[in-house]
């Protein structure tokens, strides 16, 4: 019997090979000039909030994948493609490298946190529950209250505030009682929950990035609260570009099939959300104690609202996941 050799993987191709060539050149070569141009300049490009969001998300890569050798390719493959941001727009007449440099740092986060999603989006997709959603729906009504949504009193405000005020109604309600966890419901839940979990993104950012640069800090403690929150938006990056992916998956691709994509999209949403139905006791306990916090930071002005929000959430979902905890005995 002649033995079957078996298959190798082989070299790679010329062609790729010699791409990947001549992109490590040009990119070698461009992150020297990067760093010439930026020695030279009385501009700080490279601040440390800049630098305490990229910590932040490579701390959160490494604790969720322990495979350091994919975590730097990934980082590379996106530095790489972020050079692109120094290409001249179509209708820049006047090429200035500066400006192109000021925002290319922070379009890399954007590209590496995208690469990363994509390529290990199974390793990181929390997975929700009634007892979260409840969190984060009582979180939106605090921050409405909070941010004065009520004062505006056009039709848009009116239409968004109502339907928000049904989807929360909705969500609580599921959570105080034992109505069927249905596909449909599961789907709408997920949803339901990226978009305030997009919300609440947005709305910690805009917070973050109005704060002074770290560099005109006055004094250290206010410096290093100022980084803590750098820190946290970078480590949040990976899961805002996860739902905001999650999100999008329902918008037609140009070339794309649409019913596809939709049933695809619909497919993660619903594997992501728990079939099993909260305790009632532990839904009430989840509501007085974030009710309680909420209403105490209002009367008091303890922390500012979006800040209360974050430790919250967070201190809400570890206390469900306890009382949720499945039983040993």
């Amino acid at each position: 019997m002649v033995a079957r050799r078996k298959p190798s993987n082989g070299p790679v191709e010329p062609g790729l090979k010699l791409y990947i060539t001549i992109a490590g050149i040009i990119g070698a070569l461009l992150t020297v000039y990067i760093a010439y141009r930026a020695s030279i300049s009385e501009r700080n490009f490279f601040s440390i909030g800049m630098l305490a969001m990229l910590a932040g998300l490579l701390f959160e890569s490494f604790r969720v994948l322990e495979n350091k050798r994919s975590i730097f390719g990934t980082f590379i493959f996106a530095y790489l493609f972020s050079l692109i941001a120094f290409i001249p727009g179509k209708r820049e007449h006047n090429y200035n490298f500066e400006q192109h440099l000021e925002g290319w740092p922070y379009f890399f986060l954007v590209i590496y946190a995208l690469f990363f999603v994509i390529i290990h989006k199974d390793r990181f997709t929390a997975k929700l529950n009634e007892g979260i959603t409840l969190v984060l729906s009582l979180s939106l009504i605090y921050w409405a209250l909070d941010f004065g949504v009520t004062r505006y009193h056009n039709w848009f405000s009116i239409s968004v505030m109502t339907i928000g005020i049904l989807l929360c109604m909705f969500s609580i309600a599921h959570a105080v009682t034992y109505m069927p966890l249905t596909r449909t419901v599961r789907l709408t839940l997920s949803i339901w929950s990226s978009i305030i979990l997009s919300a609440f993104a947005i709305d910690n950012m805009a917070h973050v990035f109005s704060n002074p640069e770290i560099e005109n800090s006055k004094y250290l403690s206010e410096a290093v609260f100022t980084g803590i929150q750098y820190f946290l938006v970078g480590v949040a990056a990976i899961y805002i570009m996860r739902n905001f992916l999650l999100l999008v998956s329902f918008l037609p691709s140009k070339n794309g099939n649409y019913k596809r994509e939709i049933r695809e999209g619909k497919q993660e949403h619903m594997e992501r959300y728990s079939d099993k139905q909260a305790r009632i006791v532990y839904s009430v306990v989840c509501i007085v104690f974030v009710g309680l916090a909420y209403w105490l930071n209002h009367r008091y002005q303890i922390l500012p609202g979006h800040t209360a929000i974050l430790l919250v959430f967070f201190a809400g979902t570890i206390i469900w996941r306890f009382l949720d905890k499945p039983s040993e005995y």
